[in-house]
């Protein structure tokens, strides 16, 4: 069965294609950083009788992601890596002039270096796959310029450039920065906390993440509510 590496996957949008990917069948290697809610999340997905390997740890870590990579080789290889794990930089989200820079270097460390350094530990699995694929999530901050989301968006931009660039240097894969849209999670409460506005649940965003691994469009950005949509 194909085998899918999804880091900050014991909650919200991980959490939801982790649960999707298992019962299409998929075997999952699971990342987060809290084991107890991570392990619950396995337990969980064990029940649609795929293999699901649950390694608790940070993504800034590089030995933990060689850890992952470890863990989807001795189930079969890596034919999807998911870049889902975040960190905001700041909680609640505050103006520049306030943005910590070691908050701001937490947020581009876990959302684009350590996204970086999964792909290049993950690339010659990737290769040998027969439809390899990566996904990292993006935001619209990366591409609009919203009051407080500076760090964060930054960050996302970044990474969304580096996706932009592995899609040219790797042609053989393909390399979707998927804008999930709103979301009612964890992290958003996080963000803005006193913003308590009906959002969609994250499992609503996972069927255009699916339409990506079906269709297998060209590698670039893509936002989940034109998916969603049937549009490209």
């Amino acid at each position: 069965m194909p085998v899918a590496i999804i880091t900050g996957a014991s909650k919200g949008l991980g959490r939801a294609l982790a649960g999707a990917l298992a019962e299409r069948g998929w075997d999952l290697v699971l990342d987060a950083r809290t084991p107890e809610v991570l392990g619950e999340t396995a337990e969980a997905l064990a029940s649609y009788g795929t293999r699901v390997t649950a390694l608790p740890g940070d993504v800034t870590d590089a030995g933990h992601r060689a850890e992952l990579v470890a863990a989807a080789w001795r189930l079969g290889g890596v034919d999807l890596l998911v870049s889902n794990a975040s960190a905001l930089g700041a909680e609640p989200l505050v103006r520049l002039e306030e943005l910590p820079l070691d908050g701001l270097r937490r947020a581009l460390e876990v959302n684009t270096v350590a996204a970086l350094g999964l792909v290049q530990e993950a690339l010659p699995l990737l290769r040998s796959a027969a439809a390899g694929a990566v996904i990292t999530l993006s935001s619209d901050a990366a591409a609009e310029a919203y009051g407080t989301w500076g760090g964060y968006g930054a960050s996302k931009a970044a990474l969304d450039q580096l996706a932009a660039v592995l899609a040219v240097e790797e042609p053989g894969l393909r390399v979707w920065a998927v804008d999930p849209g709103d979301m009612a999670t964890d992290l958003y409460a996080a963000a803005v906390p006193d913003d308590d506005g009906p959002r969609p649940d994250p499992a609503d965003v996972v069927p255009a993440l699916l339409r990506l691994l079906d269709e297998r469009p060209a590698s670039g950005r893509y936002a989940a509510p034109a998916l969603l949509e049937g549009r490209r």
